[in-house]
């Protein structure tokens, strides 16, 4: 059910409380409120989304979600296509154990009314992309997110022992710190009471305590001047976590999509589904030439950071600012039909893509670091979750492959409600926290400021923590968020809360994790390309 609350000087109090709607918080928060439903118990569940619940990375998502499905395909496979991908890093354990779970979990969306596509024989029609050595990609045409994402939102909705808090705002998590107490990274027995919200309809603060607290808050693409990702994804749990000193690893590791509508006047950037080189699509630089071939075996079905990288390298050489997909020698009804979504935004702009080529650009697209995790998505911070890209699990190492991303989310978060159905009973509110003191912040926001700093970490990423990096371009960018750091917090510390302000103080956060975090990776691995290494 949805909810809406008079929040003035409210203390809320809910069992479950889930940051983030997507793949990850609403299929976890489902299977909690079921879970608790069928033993005729009452639990509340409780779903803070900044957008409408339907706004998600999840919804973007194009190409599919893995797993072996068919009986020539096997785990084996998947298990060594993942390693191949991350480089080396991965955590071994975990990626047998996503592979091994997720069919279970793909029945699962199935039962609770997700639609793939099949094929004439009425069996599912598995794509294959890059880095896979089988087809085994789940899909719906070109929209396989938006209608995983429209399946939970409907059992989600439908829920009545959920509650749905539209348009509120997670501002900080509660910890003992809140209670005056100092704690740091490695303080034993941190825990998290629940989180300070922040109703963007009345522009009021309330306290929202809660037993257990899930953060599902997606990716940290709003962090780039190009990104595939929503404006909603600004890095908001990653950096709520990182304050209230959980550990956070892997920041360097950005995937940059390769293959990005280049229009200017698009954001987020649309996304060009790696399903259309996985069906035939060969990129090609302004001359005409297919140039993978000169930089990997498998050419066009190399995974994504060689691709990106390859693209970078010849938008460079060329001084272009992208390159092109060819898709004209594919059959024009096959396109038509898988990728209808892309097909239709490329004529909108003039683009017929069984005529003409593509013009492709690579833009930041996930994130492979994050938040640190155990198998059941179990952050530092007791009491505190963690699922979708919001976590750091292990299973992507150094480079995500192709469409393994929902299905981790689903495996983490099936995981994490396993652990706390068994939990939450043991576990009471923290009483004594104060609320929040907004008191001396009188002046109004200053949006002119705001959304200039936003600008500024933008391109202080792309331009020197990007695809390609150089210890130079590190070091001026740590410069640079230095001193943005100190203007943006004496900005927020003297101007009324807003969303504007409180992504910027996240945005701020995630820019110098990641930028940290490449000054620190001294080896070209995975997703991380350094020129002095």
């Amino acid at each position: 059910m949805n909810s809406t609350l008079n929040t003035k000087h409210l203390r809320v109090k809910t069992d479950f409380l889930i940051i983030g709607s997507g793949i990850a918080g609403l299929s976890y928060a489902y299977k909690i409120a079921e879970h608790f439903r069928k033993k005729n118990e009452i639990v509340k569940v409780t779903i803070v989304t900044k957008a409408e619940v339907e706004e998600s990375n999840t919804k973007y998502a194009q190409g599919g979600i893995a797993a072996v499905t068919k009986s020539n395909d096997s785990f084996e496979k998947h298990i060594k296509d993942t390693l191949i991908a991350g480089d080396g890093i991965c955590d071994k354990s975990v990626v047998e154990m996503v592979v091994k779970n997720a069919p279970a979990r793909i029945n699962e969306l199935i039962k609770w009314g997700t639609n793939f596509d099949k094929n004439e024989q009425g069996e599912y029609d598995l794509a294959k992309e890059g880095g896979h050595s089988d087809h085994r990609i789940l899909h719906y045409k070109d929209l396989t997110g938006n209608e995983i994402e429209r399946a939970l939102v409907q059992k989600v909705k439908s829920h009545p022992n959920i509650s749905i808090l539209n348009h509120h705002f997670a501002i900080d998590l509660i910890t003992q710190h809140h209670l005056g107490k100092e704690i740091t990274r490695t303080t034993p027995d941190k825990k998290c009471f629940g989180a300070y919200v922040l109703n963007r309809k009345t522009n009021e603060i309330f306290t929202l305590l809660s037993k257990i607290t899930l953060l599902a808050s997606g990716g940290i693409g709003q962090a780039y001047a190009n990104t595939t990702n929503p404006k909603v994804a600004t890095g908001d749990g990653i950096a709520m976590a990182y304050r209230a000193k959980a550990i956070i690893k892997n920041m360097e590791f950005v995937q940059f999509h390769p293959t990005a509508l280049y229009n200017l006047k698009d954001n987020p950037s649309f996304l060009i589904s790696e399903a259309v080189r996985g069906a035939g699509g060969i990129l090609r630089n302004h001359n005409g030439y297919a140039f993978m071939q000169d930089y990997d075996e498998r050419k066009d079905l190399a995974p994504r950071d060689i691709v990106a990288r390859s693209i970078d390298a010849e938008m460079k050489k060329s001084g272009t600012n992208h390159v092109f997909l060819d898709t004209t020698h594919i059959d024009a009804n096959q396109l038509k039909n898988h990728f209808p979504t892309i097909f239709n935004k490329c004529l909108s702009i003039g683009i017929d893509i069984t005529k003409n080529y593509i013009p492709v650009v690579p833009a930041a697209h996930y994130l492979c670091g994050g938040i640190e995790v155990d198998k059941n998505a179990q952050t530092s911070i007791n009491h505190l979750y963690a699922s979708g890209e919001c976590s750091f699990t292990g299973l992507h190492g150094a480079n995500r492959l192709a469409s393994n991303s929902l299905i981790e989310a689903l495996v983490f978060s099936h995981n994490a409600y396993l652990d706390g159905v068994e939990k939450v009973s043991k576990i009471n509110f923290q009483e004594n926290i104060p609320n929040w003191n907004d008191e001396g912040t009188a002046i109004p926001n200053e949006a002119i400021l705001v959304s200039k700093t936003k600008t500024e970490l933008q391109n202080i990423l792309s331009d020197y923590v990007g695809i390609v990096r150089s210890d130079e371009r590190l070091e001026r960018a740590i410069s640079r968020l230095k001193l943005i750091f100190e203007e943006s917090e004496s900005l927020y510390k003297r101007s009324k809360i807003s969303v504007a302000i409180c992504e910027l103080r996240n945005l701020r956060s995630i820019s110098y994790l990641i930028t940290k975090a490449a000054k620190d990776r001294k080896e070209n691995i995975g997703l991380h390309f350094n020129i002095n290494n």
